[in-house]
């Protein structure tokens, strides 16, 4: 399997988060990334390989040019007002109920394009973001080179980003970038599942209202967790995009492989009736039952089974890096979903 991920991901590390009313230390750290390669090379599933650089405008057929220029901007304008040493992080928003128009100041364009307090901008972060579409985009062009599968590490995440929107650690959508790059090189149609514990409903935006990407999403109900806001089951798509959204919300502390992998072949047959060319998975781990704050209970052995059965799908496949935060077990629970799927490939 190939795989791909840069050092650069390392100049992300935002110092704080905020969590109910609280500043913590960010759980999305670069050791994430670091507990992923460890296992990938002790159990030597594939060549690590830097991703190659891919025009902007890749990126910006997902997001407008506008938000994507604001985060390569931001740390400059924000180091201007705030000094060096602390993160670029929004503390107004705008409401969508509301009048609005994008301010000159960089305390109002952080309000503008953020969500939440999870996804702020340090000096390097664009470097950062704009390495982790680079190996999106390395693993997609693997898959239209015919390769059966790729896994392209990428961090920050993406898949609670929007057209112009960063939040929940993410700031490009890397899964639908990937997915649009499929699009335009041959794919007609291309099916993303997402296995992140959160709902990827930046995902589900970019794709709603389209029909050659479908998009299924298995995560915690967002009822009572995050992103709260998109990820309910009657979400199906509008206009073109009617049927081709399903969401498969699961109840949050009651959730075992029983229940998950009932949800999971649900998806699986959704995806063989809509028969894409290709399949791009946003693969978080963080549905393991010791992750630090997500709330279901899948083993490290369970992460092998998804594998499996991912594979079964004979589809061409690029894995798409997405959240876990389960310390040690981050690892070896990705690894599990990548050498089971590459084991079956191949006997």
């Amino acid at each position: 399997m190939k795989i791909f991920v840069s050092p650069k991901h390392s100049l992300h590390w935002l110092k704080v988060e905020f969590s109910l009313g609280q500043a913590k230390p960010c759980f999305e750290t670069p050791s994430r990334v670091e507990a992923v390669i460890d296992q990938l090379k002790e159990r030597q599933l594939g060549k690590i390989s830097m991703p190659d650089s891919y025009p902007i405008e890749h990126i910006t057929k997902i997001h407008s040019s506008d938000y994507i220029d604001f985060l390569q901007t931001c740390w400059a304008e924000w180091e201007q007002v705030a000094g060096p040493n602390t993160d670029a992080l929004a503390s107004v928003f705008f409401r969508p109920d509301q009048r609005h128009r994008k301010p000159d100041h960089i305390e109002g364009k952080l309000g503008y394009y953020s969500g939440d307090l999870t996804a702020g901008l340090g000096r390097d972060s664009w470097q950062a973001i704009k390495s982790s579409a680079d190996s999106a985009l390395s693993g997609a062009d693997c898959i239209l080179r015919d390769e059966r599968a790729a896994f392209s590490l990428c961090r920050p995440a993406g898949h609670h980003a929007s057209k112009e929107l960063m939040a929940g650690y993410c700031y490009v959508n890397n899964a639908a970038v990937a997915s649009q790059y499929l699009r335009d090189n041959g794919c007609t149609k291309v099916a993303i599942l997402d296995i992140d514990y959160h709902h990827g409903n930046g995902t589900q935006s970019i794709f709603y209202e389209r029909g050659d990407v479908f998009c299924v999403s298995i995560h915690g109900d967002p009822h009572c967790e995050y992103p709260f806001y998109l990820g309910y089951a009657d979400e199906q798509g509008e206009g073109k995009g009617v049927g081709y959204n399903l969401n498969l919300p699961l109840p949050l502390v009651t959730t075992t492989w029983n229940e998950y992998s009932v949800a999971l072949n649900t998806s699986i047959k959704k995806i063989a009736d809509y028969a894409p060319n290709a399949l791009v998975v946003s693969l978080g781990v963080d549905t393991y039952e010791g992750d630090a704050i997500s709330h279901f209970k899948l083993k490290s052995a369970d992460f092998l089974a998804i594998g499996t059965m991912l594979e079964a799908m004979k589809l061409p496949t690029l894995f798409v890096f997405e959240g876990g935060y389960g310390g040690n077990e981050l690892g070896l629970n990705t690894v599990n979903v990548l050498e089971a799927f590459d084991k079956a490939a191949n006997h």
